[in-house]
């Protein structure tokens, strides 16, 4: 990119140098042929002033020469006015070009630091795959992702790090329904494959191919030897071995697919990050399944007494209206019949002390029982 940016502003460089030299040789011919012109006309007019007087030859010299000046002025300032643009024209495409030199620069500084981003990647990467105690970590830490997102909670959906009645002991142990497990080791042999990742030539990497299937081949014995499956401890027939990467889960696929029979046949099964998503989620269901199935009866129980107890709560709520009910007619009776018959004992007594009433205390007594009124109990 550099290089051909330095042929482009050369190029650009010359092409300018070389207008400016053809303006120039064009106005030098101009101002030669301009005094030639000059010289002749001088020389037709002088054979004609000779006929004539001095004066009148001088005369007319004068005006010749003048014009002639004037003629060659205008010229010149066209020239002039040409050349100028061309400089502008240049001025401008040099400006472009220095702009572009320094979106280019910019561009190769932030494509150098990626370079460099991705270079510190690629070596960090590299020493990960290099050191077991490293991958195992790895490993780990891609399956804790996937359990914490299918939901499964450490002591009660599965154990870390258990023994196991052989002696050995599997990264994770599942619990399934019924009191089984499903163990699962999460090391992989990775030296040869970044081997071969990093190979420079075929041979090389032919080589570490065939190293790299023989360690996965190998380590799916070793898995199979370690007493993972105990059907006396509750294990079901198959162990889960985790690969940490899908484009190594791949690679096996293309590269030896009779491995993942040969795996089976040692009931391992092996799982990509995808692989053991699907079949962990399968695992959450089951035992969620299989849970509710187990409480079920204990459920139709409690949802019986609960709706015996409903029906009691019911029974005494409709007593309680009803006691509510005769409460609220009984208020009303107060609010009503028995307020009247207070307030008009009351209104007589006002009458009296007001000097409204013209019977005697004894006469007045009669307002406790008013005509028209009944003193029985519900007036």
């Amino acid at each position: 990119m550099e290089l051909s940016f330095i042929i482009i502003f050369l190029a650009g460089f010359l092409l300018g140098a070389l207008m400016i030299y053809v303006v120039m040789v064009q106005r030098d011919k101009r101002l030669e042929l301009t005094k030639g012109e000059m010289k002749d006309a001088f020389a037709s007019l002088s054979l004609d002033a000779l006929s004539r007087n001095t004066d009148q030859f001088l005369k007319v010299a004068k005006e010749a020469l003048k014009g002639q000046v004037e003629k060659g002025e205008i010229n010149l300032e066209e020239k002039k006015k040409l050349i100028d643009a061309n400089l502008e024209k240049m001025a401008s495409v040099l400006e472009d070009l220095r702009k572009q030199s320094t979106s280019l620069s910019t561009r190769l500084s932030e494509s150098q630091k990626g370079t460099d981003k991705l270079r510190t990647t690629t070596e960090d990467l590299r020493n990960l795959l290099s050191s077991s105690q490293a991958r195992g970590q790895w490993g780990e830490r891609m399956v804790e992702d996937i359990l914490r997102l299918i939901g499964f909670v450490e002591n009660v959906n599965y154990v870390k790090q258990k023994k196991v009645e052989s002696g050995e002991i599997p990264d994770y142990t599942f619990f399934l329904p019924r009191e089984k497990r499903l163990n699962m080791d999460v090391k992989f042999p990775l030296a040869h494959y970044e081997k071969f990742v990093s190979s420079d030539s075929d041979s090389q990497t032919e080589q570490e191919q065939k190293l790299f299937l023989k360690d996965v081949k190998g380590h799916i014995k070793q898995i199979a030897s370690r007493g993972y499956i105990n059907p006396h401890e509750g294990t079901v027939d198959y162990v889960l071995l985790f690969i940490p990467n899908e484009s190594i889960y791949a690679f096996l696929h293309q590269h030896d697919p009779l491995l993942i029979e040969f795996a089976l046949e040692k009931h391992i099964v092996l799982c990509s990050p995808l692989t053991l998503y699907a079949v962990l989620s399968l695992i959450h269901q089951a035992v969620g399944s299989f849970t509710l199935e187990e409480k079920a009866g204990q459920i139709m129980s409690l949802l019986k007494e609960f709706e015996k107890q409903w029906q009691k709560f019911v029974e005494s709520m409709q007593k309680m209206g009803k006691g509510i009910e005769a409460t609220r007619n009984e208020f009303e009776r107060l609010t009503t019949t028995r307020t009247r018959q207070l307030e008009k004992p009351l209104q007589k007594i006002k009458e009296i002390e007001l000097g409204k009433s013209e019977g005697s205390i004894g006469e007045g007594s009669d307002f406790l029982a008013t005509p028209g009124d009944e003193a029985g109990p519900d007036k």
